[in-house]
């Protein structure tokens, strides 16, 4: 006769009713058998803003925690200790007067700095001197500061090629290009860089004419560069430039212009007035008489002075009026003497 076994009748045996009664105990469980986690809020912070470490599924029976600026426990990195009793903290050689434990557990950094980022170990000290421990991070990321494009050529002929390089001196972030103020879409004559900051346009087509912005962001910022305008010349047309570089042209060669006429009206009224003036000269030239010593009237000697019909050189009519100047001069001290 062949044995019974527990499956030799319809029904759950006893066995299989206590495995579903385990099942739902386990799925019904309290939370405090939960693991205790640590949660930053927020995870990503700007400098000079305040982080929580928020504790999640704390134990029962705690009489006390101890934070730990790593991601173990380690004496050099204690932040400080908290006694739940008396709700008093106990600073560590890694606490810097920013820190505040809470009775929950839950530890305050205030005015983080990018060297407050990294991981940091809650030690929960049960009253069985079990300890229980989690660890959590957060990121401290710096404003982003305007970056700035430089082209290899602002001018291109349709059918060239450009190259739009997106400039920035902070780390961590991350490149975006907008066109004409909408996020640009790449085409097939389009090429980014691996980080995104370097743009090659090949061939320039007259649908790419037009302003270009970069954008640099991290997670807790971003920043626009100043707009930069591509042209392109086709058929003999400028295409694209500002209506400002027009008006600029245009004043240029007006002041040109002007520039040249009053400089030929000016050389023309000289060449006009010098004769005049030199004729003026010739019929009010009258030489110093003068009795002084030799120097003076060998010199009127030698020097024939000009007739009043002839053209007399600038130079010579200087040169004679000076020395007429200085023999007066002579003469008047010779008679003061």
């Amino acid at each position: 006769m062949a044995p019974r076994t527990a499956t030799s009748h319809r029904g759950f045996v006893p066995w299989q009713g206590l495995l579903l009664t385990v099942s739902l105990l386990t799925f019904w469980s309290p939370l405090h058998n939960a693991q205790m986690t640590i949660k930053s809020v927020p995870f990503d912070a700007v400098e000079g803003a305040d982080v929580l470490l928020l504790v999640h599924n704390l134990p029962e029976n705690i009489i006390g925690y101890r934070w730990y600026k790593r991601e173990k426990v380690d004496s050099n990195s204690h932040i400080a200790a908290y006694l739940v009793s008396t709700n008093v903290t106990r600073p560590g050689p890694a606490y810097s007067h920013r820190e505040t434990i809470y009775p929950n557990g839950s530890l305050l950094i205030q005015k983080v700095t990018q060297q407050d980022t990294g991981f940091y170990t809650l030690q929960a000290i049960k009253s069985t001197l079990q300890n229980e421990e989690a660890s959590g991070q957060f990121h401290v990321h710096q404003l982003v500061s305007p970056p700035s494009i430089s082209a290899s050529n602002m001018t291109v002929a349709e059918n060239g090629s450009v190259v739009l390089t997106c400039l920035s001196d902070d780390t961590g972030i991350s490149f975006k290009w907008i066109f004409e103020n909408r996020s640009l879409q790449p085409s097939e004559r389009m090429n980014l860089s691996q980080d995104g900051s370097i743009l090659t346009i090949d061939p320039v087509k007259r649908e790419d004419v037009g302003e270009y912005q970069c954008e640099a962001s991290n997670p807790v910022s971003s920043s626009r560069s100043d707009p930069l305008r591509l042209a392109m010349i086709s058929e003999g047309k400028i295409l694209g430039a500002p209506a400002g570089a027009f008006a600029g042209i245009v004043s240029g060669v007006l002041v040109v212009v002007a520039l040249a006429v009053a400089l030929g009206c000016f050389l023309l009224l000289k060449r006009i007035r010098r004769p005049s003036m030199q004729h003026d000269l010739g019929e009010h030239w009258q030489p110093v008489s003068t009795s002084s010593p030799d120097f003076c009237n060998s010199f009127t000697s030698q020097v024939n002075l000009p007739d009043s019909k002839e053209t007399v050189p600038i130079y010579e009519e200087l040169l004679i009026s000076d020395m007429n100047v200085y023999c007066e001069i002579n003469h008047r001290g010779d008679t003061a003497s």
